[in-house]
């Protein structure tokens, strides 16, 4: 990979570190989302810079951004876009919706009808969208980076499993710790720091990491380890459901973006291990009482089925 593009990786994570006070591991992870071409779900109670973490990387990058503040009367129109007649030409004209960002934040997306939450399905899966009968298509690159509070039950609706696969990974914020804190006070005390961000790349330049991300090496003992993971996921006693083929292949293409933001071009067994909780922990039903929403203790069960599989050597 061009050196120059190695520079521009470490020159937007150094941006959004900046402002994201404290929280490497959730930039970085932010990172491996937008390199591999994939959405992300930061799930945390309010107040701990969720939206933060997706203005920083929006405003870090030269394209387009959009906050779509979700609510329980929001309509599927109010985001693709809806056709309106024309008098003058006597024929309808599609106007574009919010969505034709190249980056959006659906802050609170649960507290939104399941029926406005679908309307993101096909522009997550395709990067297009379709409305009356025309298909069209999104900007590249383009990413939704969601938020929801997991603790909120009353006016929320919780996303169905088709649309958490959507999400490359589901992370946790957590509380930064008290000198993160103490420099989050300083830096806050005339204004909000990440509205004086500037962009650091293009979304040609995106366009061209993403490229690079494809082309990172995949040995097969690293494949082998991945299918193993998968395979253990559908086998365990813990889980009702296991992880897809679609998840396989998200887990293999975050590896790749994981090994390319290291600036390496070819993925080790590290890579895989560290992501695969954060990949497979949304997409996998549980047994028993618990359910999806209870995200650490299904987390641990896919930990520990991660870590009774055999690393290569």
């Amino acid at each position: 990979m061009p050196a120059e593009l190695l520079s521009l990786v470490s020159e937007l994570e150094a941006n959004i570190n900046q402002v994201v006070v404290g929280k490497p591991k959730v930039v970085r992870k932010c990172l491996v989302a937008l390199l591999a071409g994939e959405h992300i779900l930061l799930e945390d109670v309010p107040g701990v810079g969720k939206t933060l973490v997706g203005k920083a990387l929006a405003r870090s990058l030269s394209g387009h951004f959009c906050r779509l503040q979700f609510t329980p009367d929001l309509l599927p129109s109010d985001i693709v876009g809806s056709s309106i007649f024309n008098s003058k030409t006597n024929e309808f004209v599609f106007h574009p919706g919010p969505i034709f960002s190249n980056i959006v934040i659906a802050d609170e997306i649960n507290r939104s009808s399941p029926r406005t939450q679908s309307a993101l399905l096909e522009a997550m899966s395709d990067h297009q969208v379709s409305v009356d009968g025309e298909t069209h298509n999104l900007p590249p690159p383009f990413m939704v980076i969601a938020t929801q509070n997991p603790f909120e039950f009353e006016g929320t609706y919780p996303l169905p499993e088709s649309q958490l696969d959507r999400f490359l990974m589901r992370i946790s914020m957590g509380y930064p710790d008290r000198a993160a804190e103490r420099t989050i006070l300083e830096t806050h005390r005339i204004g909000e720091p990440v509205q004086d961000l500037s962009p650091v790349v293009t979304c040609d330049q995106i366009a061209q990491l993403q490229d690079s991300v494809r082309k990172i090496e995949v040995s097969e003992p690293i494949s082998e380890y991945l299918l193993d993971i998968v395979d253990g996921t559908r086998t365990s006693d813990d889980l009702e459901v296991g992880a897809s083929t679609r998840a396989g292949l998200s887990l293999f293409r975050a590896a790749q973006s994981q090994a390319l933001l290291e600036g390496r071009d070819f993925v080790v067994p590290d890579d895989v291990k560290h992501l695969a909780v954060s990949v497979l922990a949304h997409r996998v039903i549980p047994k028993g009482f618990l359910h999806a929403g209870q995200r650490e203790a299904v987390e641990s069960m896919v930990g520990r089925i991660v870590d009774e599989i055999s690393i290569p050597v």
